[in-house]
């Protein structure tokens, strides 16, 4: 038998916390001394207490983690909850990493409020280029919901073009239309000259007159230049027209800091 300090102690719990799980009636000692009050409780109620910290961490109240221990659940039953909720926070950790990502180029983008050239933006005419491509649907043209879109694209394309022996000419493009509900169409596309293969699209992406910046690094951090870009359209006179296509130069799958892409975007001069 060990004392409720012992048993704390071995159980990663507090005393104070095993005495109100004692007055709720979820964790009862084992034996209670008549004369002194003192609690004392055994090796096997290990097993309860497990089963009360791993479901209160799932963020259920104290009621209902009574009602699920005295259901006596299944180590495996319970195994199968803990990894459904190891899953979900593993999901919100990933996504609050994200946003603390895209709150952190926001700032140093305001931080360069009014310190943002323009020299490198440089007018282009891209002639007509035949690729292959596969799409899909993304919630919005917010960066956080275009990466998993687009990235898996790309890696299902360029399987999909090797099976079929068909070799890509030129550098990845990822370009977007709107689609209904105000959701975008992501398209994931690389230059072919010739050829088809099995459930890949075969099309020609116009030829624009486009202003175009080169971004280096991550593309968290795209609206750096993109918002460079728009500052240079609107001083010299131009009107954009949609979503800016994105050409990949050079991509390092280890450090997204080394990457590069041009942006460019079509352009036309208001008679």
């Amino acid at each position: 038998m060990f004392t409720i300090g012992d048993f704390a102690a071995f159980g990663q719990v507090s005393a104070r916390m095993l005495r109100h799980y004692d007055a709720l009636g979820l964790l009862r000692p084992a034996v209670v001394d008549a004369a002194t009050g003192y609690r004392f409780y055994s090796a096997d109620q290990f097993s309860r207490l497990n089963r009360i910290v791993a479901l209160k961490d799932l963020g259920l109240s104290l009621q209902q983690v009574a009602q699920i221990v005295d259901a006596k659940l299944s180590a495996e039953e319970l195994c199968g909850m803990l990894r459904l909720r190891q899953a979900q926070l593993e999901d919100e950790l990933a996504r609050s990493a994200a946003r603390l990502t895209s709150v952190e180029a926001r700032l140093r983008l305001i931080e360069r409020e009014g310190h943002m050239p323009t020299d490198d933006v440089v007018l282009k005419n891209i002639a007509p280029t035949r690729v292959a491509e596969l799409s899909a649907i993304s919630p919005s043209y917010d960066g956080a919901d275009i990466g998993p879109v687009l990235q898996p694209l790309f890696g299902q394309l360029f399987e999909r073009l090797g099976a079929a022996g068909l070799h890509p000419c030129g550098s990845p493009v990822a370009y977007y239309e709107d689609a209904e509900n105000e959701t975008i169409r992501v398209h994931a596309a690389v230059p072919v000259e010739t050829g088809t293969a099995a459930d890949v699209d075969i099309t020609e992406l116009p030829a624009l007159n486009a202003a175009t910046i080169v971004h280096q690094g991550d593309m968290m951090e795209a609206d750096r230049s993109m918002q460079t870009l728009a500052r240079w359209i609107e001083d010299n006179g131009y009107r954009s027209q949609g979503y800016a296509r994105e050409v990949t130069v050079q991509f390092d799958p280890d450090n997204p800091a080394n990457w590069v892409h041009e942006f460019q975007i079509a352009v036309t001069k208001p008679s």
